[in-house]
């Protein structure tokens, strides 16, 4: 195995040539070799712009071939990566960029209606030096700004013999990438990691997926997250893959990017699949080449993995568990599970990964006591960005990672979630978990989504409150709800409140963001 990603990228493009490495529904196809060619390209530019080792360069863009080329190129110019999610807004990248110290912004131009780089016009981001643009119009580009053309036309500054010193500086415990956290609980934490942990992700993801050079992999989500990026794109050139990604996120678009490039492998969040068996004449699409599909969520419906086995060609149904810190893997469900372990649970460790269920004081409960997951292996991350606090909370003296998840193990190693602790709310002295309430929640007919949070009660000190998105068609009312939560859930558990909403607020991974619940309650 390569040692890190700009070596990965050289061996890949040996190995694999010609070969289409990433296709875009748009662009089309970038082979092996175009894809190292541009990441020199836009290392060179960097070196003959005067970043130093160690620089931080962030991207802020889209999927798209440039996003990859750009990431490989800043990591071979020995600097830090720092991917920046689409879905944020000016005030926010602002704060990343402040607090990352983050010297260029790779940005795209015109995106989804608006140009992205006038999200920043009026903020302060005194250590930012460099502003591309990538695929804009020269009459669009603001004061500072330059396109990414014109930014890559730098290497010619450059000789082969810069880059290659540069790049003999790139070692295993390197820093490759800055992680800014999805902040469902509150503000984003950046994790660090270096290129031995986050070849690591993909290696673990290439594993569980047992992908090699013969499969078509399609990125559910953006190359700003695990998911796509370690387990996604880097994942790929472990594997020899080609990795598409959808150009929109709705059922017919996901279905035709799986039936016209013959998708072997599709990861996705929950919804993805709810939303594609909730669309009419799904069964008209011709998806009997998608060999392996994933999920993972503290809440997976029973009904929905049930459906996936039942009604689609999908052979090998899954799910598993990780988040940022361990570079997206922890826990995988095996080739030949029943269904039941499926949809109960999130799998066993993965290999090289400990999993241990810890109480209050730290030790180790019995098999089914439900207590805090905590995680131990060799791509965790390294710490916080000058958070030592958070770091601490984190990562223990003994290397186990904290998850902030609740959950119990069986017998045979196989991990159930129950929730996250900062969700579970305590009504009249009786912890409750909303994670058990919305998995129950999920067979009532009508309700398509729900969540459950926990508010202030004068005498019980909180009680839940339920927001639900209907099934379409559906007239569900509260009192349906609240009759058949007293019906069927212990009386501590029932929701006090219902509130119904067009759509749950989602970070981009399809995690409910339980904070934005709780400021549309203090609102209404």
């Amino acid at each position: 195995m390569t040692t890190t990603i700009p070596a990965l990228m050289r061996s890949a493009a040996a190995r694999h040539g010609d070969r289409p490495a990433l296709v875009s529904q748009t662009d089309g196809a970038i082979s092996y070799r175009e894809l190292d060619r541009q990441a020199d390209l836009v290392a060179k530019a960097l070196i003959a712009d005067g970043a130093r080792p160690g620089d931080r360069a962030a991207i802020w863009a889209p999927n798209m071939w440039e996003w990859v080329a750009i990431a490989i190129g800043i990591q071979r110019a020995a600097g830090v990566m720092v991917p920046l999610n689409t879905r944020l807004k000016g005030g926010e990248v602002s704060d990343i960029v402040r607090r990352g110290q983050i010297v260029r912004l790779f940005s795209i131009g015109s995106f989804l209606g608006r140009y992205y780089p006038a999200m920043l016009k009026d903020e302060a981001m005194p250590g930012l030096r460099r502003r591309i643009v990538l695929r804009a119009e020269p009459q669009e580009l603001g004061e500072g700004e330059i396109r990414f053309e014109d930014f890559v036309a730098l290497a010619a500054n450059s000789s082969d013999a810069q880059l290659a010193e540069r790049e003999a500086m790139v070692k295993p415990d390197t820093l490759a990438d800055l992680m800014f956290t999805s902040g469902t609980t509150g503000a984003p934490k950046g994790a660090l990691f270096d290129h031995r942990r986050s070849l690591g992700g993909g290696q673990a993801w290439v594993d569980i997926a047992r992908q090699t050079a013969d499969d078509r992999y399609a990125a559910f989500g953006p190359f700003s997250h695990n998911a796509s990026y370690k387990a996604g794109w880097v994942a790929s050139l472990i594997a020899g893959s080609t990795l598409y990604w959808p150009e929109a996120y709705d059922p017919a678009s996901v279905l035709d990017l799986v039936a016209k490039n013959r998708i072997t492998v599709m990861p996705a969040p929950p919804t993805v699949f709810q939303e594609m068996l909730a669309f009419p004449n799904w069964r008209d699409w011709d998806i009997s080449s998608w060999r392996f599909m994933s999920t993972g969520s503290t809440v997976v419906p029973i009904e929905l993995m049930k459906r996936l086995q039942a009604e689609t060609p999908i052979q090998e149904i899954s799910t598993g568990y990780g988040m940022t810190e361990c570079c997206g893997s922890a826990t995988h469900t095996r080739p030949g599970d029943p269904m039941e372990r499926i949809a109960y649970t999130v799998g066993t460790a993965i290999p090289g990964t400990e999993i241990r269920i810890a109480g209050p004081d730290g030790h180790s409960l019995a098999v089914g006591e439900p207590g805090e997951v905590l995680i131990r292996d060799d791509k965790l991350l390294i710490e916080y960005l000058d958070n030592p606090e958070a770091t601490r909370a984190t990562l223990d003296a003994d290397g186990w990672l904290h998850s902030g998840d609740v959950g119990c193990l069986d017998a045979d190693g196989y991990l159930k979630l129950t929730d996250r602790l900062k969700d579970m709310y305590i009504v009249g002295g009786f912890n409750v978990y909303p994670a058990e309430i919305e998995k129950q929640m999920t067979g009532l007919p009508g309700i398509h989504q729900s969540a459950i949070i926990g508010v202030p009660d004068q005498r019980l000190g909180e009680v839940g409150h339920a927001f639900i998105v209907r099934a379409a068609g559906s007239s569900v009312t509260a009192e349906e709800v609240i009759g058949w939560a007293k019906a069927n859930l212990a009386n501590y558990k029932i929701p006090r409140g219902v509130t119904f909403l067009d759509a749950l607020p989602m970070n981009s991974t399809g995690k409910v963001i339980k904070f934005a619940l709780k400021e549309l309650y203090k609102d209404a």
